[in-house]
C-alpha cells in the first residue's frame, strides 16, 4: 500500500472539519490534495471558502478521485453509504478509514468487496481542539503499513493508540464519551464554588484552570491519579474532609457503573450492525 498524498472525505460534519484544520495544520495534507463529499450545499460552501479544499455531492465522484477514503457519517447513514460506493471500492487500491460510532469492522467487509483494507477509529469531541485521543483498530486485510498510515493521519487531531477492535465498545465508553463526564464534574465544581460564595465567573476560571493543571501535572510528571490526590490530601485537612464526602456518597462507584452501563450500551448499538 503506497503512501497517499490524496484523501476523499465522505461525509462534511464537525469531526470532518476538526480534521481537516489538523491535516492542514499539520501539513500531513495540501487543501487541494483534500475532496469532501457533502450533501448540503451550504456546508459543502462553508468547508470549500474556509478551508479552500475541493468538495462534491457525489460520494461516488470522492471514491473514483481518490485511494484513500475517510468515512465521516453517522451510524444510522453507512449503510446507504457503502452499498452506493461498494462497486466503485478496489481494494488493490483504496484503503477505507471510518470514524463512525458502534460500526464493527465486519459490517464493512460484509458490504464492500473482498478484501477490502479497512480501519477504524474512535476519536473523541476534543478533536475540534487538536486534542483528541483516538482509538485504532485494524481489520482483516489492512496491514501494518496501514496502520501507520492511519495514526500519521490522526496525530493530526490528538493523540493515538492502537487498541484490539474487540476493545472498541470499552474506548468509546470511556473517551467516546468521556469529555461528557468530564464537562459534567466541571459543572458541579464550579456549581460547588458558587455555593461556598464564590461569584460563578471566577468559580469558573478556578474549576477549568485546576482540572487543566491536574491532567498536565500528571502527563508532565508521569504521576498517577492516586500519587496527585495524595499529594494534595494532609492530615485532617479540607481535602480529605471532602474525600470522605466523595466515598460515603458513592462518588467512585458512580463514575465506575456510569462507564460500564456506557459500554453495555456501545455494544448494544454495535449489534444492530453485525
Amino acid at each position: 500500500m503506497k503512501n497517499f498524498k490524496k484523501i476523499g472525505i465522505i461525509g462534511g460534519g464537525q469531526m470532518a472539519e476538526a480534521l481537516i484544520k489538523g491535516f492542514l495544520k499539520k501539513k500531513i495534507f495540501k487543501a487541494e490534495d483534500i475532496l469532501v463529499s457533502e450533501p448540503v450545499k451550504e456546508r459543502r460552501e462553508y468547508l470549500k471558502n474556509s478551508y479552500n479544499v475541493n468538495t462534491t455531492k457525489s460520494n461516488v465522484e470522492a471514491v473514483e478521485k481518490m485511494g484513500l477514503i475517510l468515512l465521516a457519517v453517522k451510524p444510522q447513514v453507512m449503510k446507504k453509504v457503502l452499498e452506493e460506493i461498494s462497486s466503485y471500492i478496489n481494494p488493490e487500491r483504496h484503503l477505507i478509514l471510518t470514524i463512525a460510532a458502534g460500526v464493527p469492522i465486519k459490517f464493512y467487509e460484509k458490504i464492500l468487496p473482498p478484501k477490502t483494507k479497512i480501519i477504524r477509529i474512535m476519536p473523541n469531541t476534543c478533536a475540534l481542539v487538536h486534542q483528541a485521543i483516538s482509538g485504532i483498530s485494524k481489520g482483516s486485510f489492512a496491514t501494518e503499513k496501514d496502520l501507520k498510515i492511519a495514526e500519521s493521519i490522526f496525530s493530526a487531531i490528538g493523540e493515538t493508540m492502537l487498541v484490539d477492535e474487540t476493545l472498541m465498545d470499552a474506548v468509546t465508553a470511556l473517551s467516546g464519551s468521556g469529555p461528557a463526564y468530564v464537562s459534567l464534574f466541571i459543572e458541579a465544581l464550579v456549581d460547588g464554588g458558587v455555593r461556598a460564595g464564590l461569584p460563578r465567573v471566577i468559580a469558573e476560571k478556578l474549576a477549568l484552570q485546576t482540572v487543566f493543571g491536574t491532567v498536565k501535572l500528571m502527563l508532565e510528571t508521569g504521576k498517577n491519579p492516586y500519587e496527585v490526590k495524595s499529594m494534595v490530601t494532609s492530615p485532617g485537612g479540607t481535602t480529605i474532609t471532602a474525600m470522605q464526602e466523595f466515598y460515603e456518597k458513592g462518588f467512585p462507584g458512580i463514575i465506575i457503573s456510569a462507564v460500564y452501563k456506557a459500554f453495555l450500551r456501545s455494544k448494544e448499538l454495535s449489534g444492530v450492525f453485525s
